[in-house]
């Protein structure tokens, strides 16, 4: 089974936040792997696709990503 991209883990990522935060840790991991794969140092996010979208629960999103060695931003609305 082949890695997958930077896209695929995102699009799991968002999947796994709707349905209540379901393997999230092993798609960060897939996304991390992913990330170093092609070169990039970072993920962008769209937050309209999450489940809060508020201030609060994107800093909550950033923290917890960090902490496992992912660096999130998110795109301008």
């Amino acid at each position: 089974m082949s890695e997958p991209t930077v896209a695929e883990a995102t699009n799991r990522i968002y999947e796994s936040l709707q349905a209540d935060n379901a393997d999230i840790d092993v798609h960060i991991a897939s996304l991390k792997a992913a990330l170093k794969q092609a070169g990039e140092k970072e993920a962008v996010f769209d937050p309209t696709r999450l489940p809060h979208k508020n201030r609060s629960g994107r800093k909550l999103m950033q923290a917890y990503f960090r902490q496992r060695g992912v660096t999130v931003t998110f795109s301008a609305a």
